[in-house]
């Protein structure tokens, strides 16, 4: 019975796959928005939050929609956040019929893996790595000059810095996809290691503020999760070739 609804599914015609398409796309829709109206009503909760972590600075809105939109913009990422685990399982939903089981499998345990490592790469950014950035920043003050910082600007370096260090701490889980499909094989990479480091500091000073201090912060996790990512990738390597070794017999 399970392997006829498999069936039926993957013999969809185009318009009902176009059909099928455009309601996921409205669920989706509908789920994301309600989510972002619900952040947005405890918006001023996580301003006063982002604030405690800078508590010896004065913050000023410099004009009038500002503070609506920096409201706005904490709302819908928030949104987002909170309603990504039903998008994915919309999409999944979608594209899990047209593949294969060990596909299937392995995109499952990519999801999670990379889900994990970028919510530790973001809360990792959001408790030590900002409060370190803002001491040092205003560790640099000058007689005569005073401090006027805009919480349109300091909402930016938070958002920023935590999806930069978000998307950085996903490179262990690109390195496994990669061995694990034999794109690129931990060998290569090993090889070209002093390449891949140089790589890695263009990355940090590309996607940090323009500052030294928060390129360095970026570019050590990401050696470090260079390092452990060759480790998974390595083992996701030992495992295909057992699996291939067993097939053969």
């Amino acid at each position: 019975m399970k392997k006829r609804k498999k069936a039926d599914k993957n013999s969809l015609t185009l318009v009902e796959h176009l059909t099928e398409l455009r309601n996921r796309i409205l669920y989706m829709a509908v789920i994301f928005l309600g989510c972002t109206l619900l952040a947005y009503q405890f918006s001023e909760v996580l301003v006063k939050d982002m604030i405690g972590i800078a508590p010896e600075v004065s913050f000023v809105f410099i004009s009038p929609a500002e503070l609506l939109l920096s409201y706005i913009k904490i709302a819908v990422i928030m949104g987002l956040t909170v309603s990504a685990p039903f998008l994915i399982t919309q999409i999944w939903l979608f594209v899990s019929p047209a593949l294969e089981k060990k596909e299937r499998r392995t995109l499952v345990f990519s999801l999670i893996f990379g889900t994990v490592f970028f919510i530790l790469g973001a809360v990792f950014a959001y408790l030590l790595v900002l409060p370190m950035m803002i001491q040092f920043f205003m560790g640099f003050q000058m007689e005569g000059i005073d401090e006027m910082i805009s919480f349109e600007s300091y909402l930016s370096l938070i958002l920023s810095t935590v999806l930069s260090f978000g998307i950085i701490f996903e490179l262990p889980s690109i390195m496994v996809i990669l061995a694990r499909f034999g794109i690129v094989t931990t060998a290569f990479m090993r090889k070209y290691r002093k390449y891949i480091v140089l790589v890695i500091f263009i990355a940090a000073a590309v996607l940090t503020p323009p500052d030294v201090i928060s390129q360095v912060m970026l570019a050590m996790p990401m050696l470090l999760l260079f390092e452990v990512g060759l480790l998974f990738a390595s083992m996701a390597e030992r495992k295909k070739k057992k699996l291939k070794a067993a097939e053969s017999f």
